[in-house]
């Protein structure tokens, strides 16, 4: 059985391109917690833990809050445990076509910026 390699904070942070400031702060809020911690007391992050991570960090531009943030997170954790249940797979449904929703928002967002730059281009 091999064992999975732990990262610290500054190598974690470095591969997803968020600060360290911004994981610390993570971890107090209890949205992403290091797997484990060294014996003096620094953080470790496994791929799990960047993979939860990474997704994290693709709702930043869909405008989620934290607490929106941390409500999939716990929806997503829910249905590892319990990958039957009516309840959390109906909540993940609508999380999902919120995100499309804002998603579309997003690109008729672009769509109207690619527009004035055109128009700005154009004088």
């Amino acid at each position: 059985m091999t064992e999975e390699r732990s990262m610290q904070i500054g190598e974690l942070a470095e591969r997803t391109g968020l600060s360290i400031r911004t994981l610390r702060h993570y971890d107090e809020i209890g949205l992403l917690r290091p797997s484990a911690r060294t014996e003096g007391g620094f953080r470790l992050y496994t791929r799990d833990d960047e993979s939860r991570l990474l997704l994290i960090r693709r709702m930043k531009p869909l405008g989620y809050t934290l607490e929106q943030m941390g409500e999939l997170l716990t929806v997503v954790d829910g249905l590892t445990a319990h990958p039957a249940d009516e309840a959390l797979r109906a909540r993940l449904a609508e999380i999902r076509d919120e995100a499309h929703q804002r998603r579309d928002d997003l690109r008729r967002k672009l769509e109207a910026a690619d527009e004035f730059v055109a128009q700005l281009a154009a004088r």
